[in-house]
């Protein structure tokens, strides 16, 4: 009985194919959609995750002012670190490997004809420790060059290629800052895209004293990175740190801090539940779709239960229960719905892989979302082909006759 049902059902279909076909694009840009949103953001959150991960693990990152002054990352009226500060840090606090005090600008690097504006750091060697980052050719600042404020720089892979050309050599040449002729000595290992989509390997690195002398013209420190031991001690960390900068800055017990102490494992949470919870919409927004398609599934059966009212009448009069047509024009819907969802499940992963390509994110394939997405549009077709089905099932066979 059920495989004469499924066959009278699929023979309907086959009947109608363009009409078919036509009806299930609703719920297969329904599935493509919400397959392709939660996917997307599946990538995202993971390529956010990898990028602050790639900043160095068990690590602090000390800022002067706060996010909620509304001037930047340096906030309003808020004072800069000096070295000393970064050297009180690294005296004063257990439990850490190291600190690392930078201080950075945007530049035009420039080599012959060609321009290039990147990022240019002020650091001394603490900072490839703390960063976790390697030197893939050349070697790191030495102690002369640091203390004295040479004229030396280590390229990110980016930078050089920009300024060098893609795969040049850059050891041994020299580029311009300004009127600061620097030496490459480094080409620092690359490290990808960062958290906000920026590239960490677009930046020139050149020792802090010059960076102090010869680029800002002050003894300014804009960001002091701190690596803790390991997890279990960070939190400590991060509080003997925010107890000794409040110290050296003078604020009382009822002021407020005018920096910030930010736990990268902090900073990836937070990220990554605004990452879940715009995914949820939007893959909330891409289901309405579903529903759409749903209506459009029944808007369909009710003109075939109007097209078929003669054959209706036909076999209700020779015999054919209430609950074969219903069952008939039912899987009629289902059937419709869940050929839709398996082609929106194919779109859709044929979209993520495209899209994830194309923006540089990591496919991940939530196989969570795919049954769901499908299980949902067989839900769809069951709840918007009843009312067709039973409208069918109902029809007076003497009246459905003399329907033309």
């Amino acid at each position: 009985m059920l495989f004469e049902t499924l066959k009278l059902a699929l023979t309907a279909i086959w009947r109608n194919a363009m009409r078919s076909v036509l009806t299930l694009l609703g719920v297969t840009i329904g599935v493509a959609a919400v397959i392709a949103m939660v996917t997307l953001g599946q990538g995202t959150t993971a390529q956010v995750g990898n990028s602050i991960s790639s900043l160095g693990s068990n690590l602090l990152i000390v800022r002067p002012g706060q996010l909620n002054q509304g001037a930047g990352a340096s906030g309003v009226g808020a004072a800069n670190f000096h070295l000393a500060d970064a050297d009180a840090i690294e005296r004063q606090v257990s439990s850490i490997t190291a600190v690392a005090p930078l201080s950075a600008t945007s530049m035009t690097a420039v080599v012959r004809s060609t321009n290039h504006v990147t990022t240019v750091e002020g650091v001394d060697n603490r900072f490839l420790t703390v960063r976790q980052w390697d030197i893939a050719a050349g070697r790191a600042f030495r102690e002369g060059e640091l203390v004295s404020g040479a004229a030396s720089c280590i390229v990110g892979r980016a930078a050089a290629d920009d300024l060098f050309g893609d795969g040049a050599d850059p050891l041994e040449q020299t580029l311009r800052l300004k009127t600061l002729v620097c030496r490459v000595v480094g080409v620092l290992a690359e490290k990808g895209a960062g958290s906000l989509g920026s590239n960490q390997d677009d930046v020139i690195l050149i020792p802090l004293h010059t960076f102090q002398r010869r680029i800002s013209g002050n003894n300014d420190v804009t960001v002091i990175y701190v690596a803790a031991q390991d997890d279990g001690v960070i939190t400590k960390v991060q509080q003997d740190v925010t107890s000794l900068m409040r110290e050296r800055r003078h604020l009382s017990a009822y002021e407020d801090d005018d920096f910030m102490v930010m736990d990268m494992r902090q900073i990836s949470s937070m990220l990554g539940s605004v990452m879940g919870v715009l995914t949820g919409l939007l893959a909330a927004v891409a289901g309405i779709s579903l529903l759409v398609g749903g209506i459009g599934i029944m808007n369909i059966m009710l003109v075939s239960v109007t097209e078929r009212t003669r054959e209706i009448g036909i076999r209700l009069a020779i015999g054919a229960r209430e609950s074969q047509v219903l069952g008939q024009f039912l899987v009629e819907a289902v059937a419709l719905s869940m050929f839709g969802g398996i082609a929106g499940i194919l779109l859709g992963l044929g979209l993520s892989a495209i899209a994830s390509r194309l923006l540089g994110v990591p496919l991940i394939v939530d196989w969570g979302s795919i049954v769901l997405s499908f299980g949902f549009s067989a839900v769809v077709g069951v709840g918007f082909g009843f009312f067709p089905a039973r409208n069918a099932a109902r029809l007076d066979p003497i009246e459905a006759l003399r329907h033309e």
